[in-house]
């Protein structure tokens, strides 16, 4: 078991059970490794916190729980870089933006899939779509 410091206090996580970005996130090429941090709280939202950089943590949720219809299929190159066939599972997950004024948005323009069979996951940024990557939460 390794810690590290954050804003979460000290957190002691398995080198071994890391979400690992292999190309990092969109504006952060150098993260690569995260710990999902365990959910305090019922709800759709959970954290994953950088281990690159302990300063840096994102808030995620599944977006179907706010757009049922949203959909982001990994091509075969995606799925290469998550090591998964096509057949294994592979999970949709947004950045979500809190701002001062709480008006929750979603980045929908650019998806996180996740396979947990790997630990894997990748940011992509989907073109031609109505999405933006500050959607607002329906009404």
């Amino acid at each position: 078991m390794k810690k590290i410091e954050t804003r979460f206090g000290e957190v002691e996580y398995d080198p071994d059970n890391l979400l690992i970005f292999p190309a990092g996130l969109i504006g952060f090429p150098t993260l690569r490794s995260f710990i999902v941090m365990p959910n305090r709280k019922e709800g759709p939202l959970f954290w994953i916190q950088s281990v690159d950089d302990p300063d840096i943590a994102f808030v995620l949720t599944d977006p179907t729980n706010f757009f049922v219809d949203y959909q982001a299929i990994p091509d075969s190159a995606e799925r290469n870089s998550l090591q998964i066939s096509p057949e294994e599972e592979c999970f949709i997950l947004s950045v979500v933006t809190v701002p001062p004024d709480q008006k929750i948005t979603l980045n929908l323009a650019a998806p996180i899939l996740f396979a947990p069979k790997t630990n894997r996951a990748i940011q992509i940024i989907l073109e031609n779509t109505e999405y933006q990557s500050r959607t607002p939460l329906p009404a």
